[in-house]
């Protein structure tokens, strides 16, 4: 995952100032993608590897911090770095409250951009290494029968066999062959671990998981 190419992508309606953008970014190594509008970026969509964005505040169409607000409605992860001519403090306000890495006023130093790219690339890698983690888990989770889930569901709230097969319905002996096939499945020996993989799932303690 780590070895995956950074990918830059520069949204900026000056096409002078997303030339110069690119330039800077290329020659430190970076894949740069140079668009002229929010709709540019939804058309081609994200990479799959790390990236960032470089967002200008002001753009035809939807503006930077409105494209910024819609993707946190949309649960979607990506880092920003604000770029703008007209910036003010509420406008820097809003973005770093919205999770913004930075917001930088033209002119900018280039280095204070490199340097917020880079924190918006490592971020990124973090977040991409979490989610496919969190796949795997989810796919081992979903190999499990309905009555190993609740077994599972019982078994990192820390009760007892005895006490899951009474919840159950079913034998010690049963809930023991089903905890050992979660085990299994979920691909540890230890406890703690699967409750943290639970944890991970947002399975409801005790109950079900639909």
């Amino acid at each position: 995952m780590t070895d995956e190419a950074a990918t830059v992508i520069v949204i900026d309606d000056d096409p002078d100032i997303r030339d110069a953008l690119g330039g800077l970014l290329r020659s430190v190594g970076f894949a740069v993608n140079l668009l002229a509008s929010v709709g540019d970026f939804l058309r081609s969509g994200r990479p799959n590897g790390p990236t960032c964005l470089v967002l200008d505040v002001r753009l035809p169409g939807q503006s930077g911090l409105d494209f910024q607000l819609e993707l946190s409605r949309q649960n979607i992860q990506l880092p920003i770095v604000f770029i703008t001519g007209h910036g003010d403090i509420p406008m820097s306000v809003q973005a770093m409250k919205g999770g913004a890495v930075e917001f930088l006023t033209k002119p900018f130093r280039d280095q204070d951009l490199l340097d917020a790219v880079h924190v918006g690339l490592a971020r990124d890698r973090v977040w991409l290494e979490n989610e496919r983690a969190l796949a795997t888990v989810r796919a081992r989770f979903d190999s499990l029968t309905p009555r190993e889930r609740e077994v599972m569901a019982l078994v990192v709230t820390g009760r007892l066999n005895k006490q899951i097969a009474n919840d159950l319905g079913v034998s010690e002996i049963t809930v023991k062959v089903h905890r050992s096939q979660v085990m299994q499945k979920m691909g540890t020996k230890s406890l703690p671990e699967l409750a943290r993989m639970a944890d991970k799932l947002k399975l409801a303690p005790g109950k079900p998981h639909a």
